[in-house]
């Protein structure tokens, strides 16, 4: 009887020959997300920020009809910005108010008035203002005057100046006088582009070779 002693053995090691490769594709790039800056919503429009205004009215001591206390009619002459934001407009109407009045007179005495800012209006609120100012004619033929009340006293008598007066657009200048908090409108944010990192492929490395089959000799028994 013959024995057959035969085995096979075979080593194998995982993976392909020399030359294969896997390649891992770059996936697809994820989708560009916008980033939300925070955004200050208050800000102060503060005391004693500076504003431009004009007259929107004739004032003159001519005719006699400026009164003390009486209102005077004011508008900004430049829009006020806080945080590169108009918080008031061109155009926003103010008042002042008349504290002083002269009407020429004799003796070359010249008109002049005075006036205090109180307010402008924006929005339905009004907003407390500092600052004034005046207007002053001219004096009429002082030294003549004074030489004509020592020669013959009714020549200075009858001599006057002249009325004070500021034309409608004279620029004046005002400053806040109380600190306003403000409230702005959120606006949405822009989308913040992020370009994304080109992804590199990941290559494996080679495979090891499979080991060949040991052929086993066949031993035949002893007679």
């Amino acid at each position: 009887m013959t024995y057959l002693y035969a085995a096979a053995a075979a080593l194998l090691l995982v993976g392909g020959g020399a030359d294969a490769q896997t390649v891992v594709a770059a996936s697809e790039p994820a989708a560009v997300m916008p980033i939300a800056a925070p955004a200050t919503g208050q800000a102060v429009l503060r005391t004693g920020t500076e504003v431009p205004l004009k007259l929107t009215e004739e004032l003159t001591t001519k005719g006699k009809k400026l009164k003390i206390g009486q209102r005077v009619h004011l508008e900004t002459a430049e829009p006020l910005l806080v945080q590169g934001t108009t918080v008031v407009p061109a155009g926003t109407p103010a008042v002042g108010e008349l504290t002083e009045v002269r009407n020429k007179g004799m003796w070359g005495k010249s008109g002049h008035f005075a006036a205090r800012l109180l307010y402008l209006t924006v929005n339905g609120r009004q907003v407390r203002l500092s600052g004034g100012f005046d207007d002053k004619g001219t004096a009429g033929g002082i030294g003549a005057t004074a030489v004509s009340a020592l020669v013959f006293l009714p020549a200075g008598f009858f001599m006057t100046g002249t009325s004070a007066h500021l034309a409608i657009g004279t620029p004046v200048k005002g400053f806040v006088d109380e600190d306003v908090p403000l409230a702005f409108a959120a606006a949405a944010p822009a989308p913040l582009a992020v370009t994304p990192m080109a992804a590199t492929p990941i290559v494996a490395a080679p495979a090891a070779p499979v080991a060949a089959a040991v052929p086993v000799a066949t031993v035949a028994p002893a007679k």
